[in-house]
């Protein structure tokens, strides 16, 4: 798998090394490929060395074949021989070197994003895309999220921080009946009514999945790592969903897949100090929805804009305000070729906060996963498309119907759509 993968996007860097030079500076990515060139070219000599060496080897061989069957003596070439394999084995373990280097390169290089990316710094220059419901006006001053979940004694972050630490919380009583109503909510809705196949994926990947996915090597610090194990607590379903059909060559007949997972997500949010520390917008750990498509390249495009129809979808129903921006390249993740953000009214805070992004990876993650599929028996097999988004991250749904649904008793109302998943309970109250 590597050695493919790497020859692939090899020889896509090599090509195209000035366009992969201002990539990365308009995803102000500081990785240096200075050394890449010169790695590159030291692996073709070597290759063009060790090919030239076993094709002599092989022609001396039919050589020394025909002298002995002659009876001549063969020491001096034999010797001579030997000398070229031991030759061969040195040049063999230099190529290891280099291509060990140079897949680390490769493996720290970002996604090329699609042409209509807008170029931009960071998530300021995020143009909006749509805007969807219109905020609700408060005849009161509308309280933040763990206030509210503090009053009716369904949050409680602050016993969750003496059992484990910050960023954690206990829900409690009908606040964790909530948290499970919208995560079978988002299940139903995309199982039934957007043709997802539901997953319940593992918690626990290791780590050629998460280099599969682009979590590895580069974003290693945000992982949570098993002591002592290769293995790592997913940071989204998209690592375990997507890592489904790793080293696969699919049926193009059965393309697309839809898959979509819950999980619990674990994420150390390195870098994130100060940002957020109340409430449930960046947790160590929270609940998500994921929608994962295995597409077709030529249809992957108008895939993207589906999946972030059905994540959009679950707002509407919930009757919750939003507005969708396209991501500029400043704001890209790693692994995406483009990136739409749904985010949620927080009237609390007067402003949109990310509840779902959905990606199109184009044949970047299939790529370091080896996803393939074949358009027929005798075709040769191409590399899918992925996507994925988040369908939506739970714990932010909840923050924004108890901020969105407030009242002024200190009560929140349950949206119409949930009321059947939390076993006909309208309104939670103050005990």
């Amino acid at each position: 798998m590597e050695s493919e993968c790497i020859v692939l996007d090899m020889k896509f860097v090599r090509d195209h090394l000035d366009e992969v030079r201002q990539m990365l500076v308009n995803r102000n990515n500081s990785l240096n490929l200075d050394d890449f060139s010169s790695l590159e070219k030291k692996r073709r000599d070597i290759l063009a060395e060790v090919e030239q060496l076993k094709g002599k080897r092989n022609t001396v061989s039919k050589q020394v074949s025909i002298m002995k069957k002659n009876g001549e003596n063969t020491d001096a070439i034999v010797a001579e021989m030997r000398s070229v394999g031991d030759r061969i084995s040195v040049l063999d373990g230099e190529l290891k070197e280099v291509g060990e280097k140079l897949r680390d390169i490769l493996l720290h290089i970002p996604n090329m994003p699609k042409e209509d990316v807008p170029i931009g710094k960071d998530d300021t220059e995020n143009p909006e895309v749509r805007k969807w419901g219109t905020p609700r006006e408060f005849s009161f001053e509308p309280k933040e999220h763990w206030d509210i979940g503090a009053d009716l004694d369904i949050l409680d972050a602050d016993r969750a921080a003496k059992v484990t630490g910050a960023r954690f919380t206990f829900y409690k009583g009908l606040g964790a009946r909530l948290e499970r109503a919208c995560i079978n909510f988002m299940m139903d809705i995309h199982a039934n009514k957007h043709g997802y196949t539901e997953m319940l994926a593992p918690y626990i990947v290791n780590r050629d999945s998460m280099i599969g996915t682009g979590q590895l090597p580069k974003f290693a610090e945000d992982m949570f790592k098993l002591e002592g194990m290769d293995y790592y607590l997913v940071p989204t379903a998209e690592v375990p969903t997507t890592n489904y059909h790793r080293e696969e060559i699919l049926d193009g007949a059965k393309l697309p897949e839809y898959y979509s997972a819950y999980t619990a997500c674990f994420r150390a949010e390195a870098g994130s100090a100060g940002r957020d520390t109340r409430g449930l917008i960046r947790q160590h750990q929270f609940n998500k929805v994921e929608l994962i498509k295995f597409v077709k390249p030529e249809n992957s495009w108008d895939e993207l804009e589906s999946m972030v129809d059905a994540a959009e979808d679950v707002l509407r129903v919930l009757e919750l305000p939003y507005h969708v921006v396209q991501l500029c390249t400043g704001d890209m993740s790693f692994t995406s070729a483009k990136t739409y953000d749904i985010e949620v009214w927080f009237p609390a805070q007067n402003r949109y906060r990310e509840i779902s992004s959905c990606s199109n990876c184009t044949d970047y993650q299939a790529r370091r996963a080896n996803i393939k599929f074949r358009r027929d028996a005798k075709a040769k097999p191409e590399f899918v498309h992925t996507l994925n988004g988040s369908g939506l991250a739970v714990g932010r749904t909840v923050a924004a119907i108890l901020e969105n649904y407030q009242q002024e008793d200190g009560s929140v109302v349950i949206p119409k759509a949930l009321v059947p998943y939390m076993g006909g309970v309208e309104v939670i109250r103050k005990n």
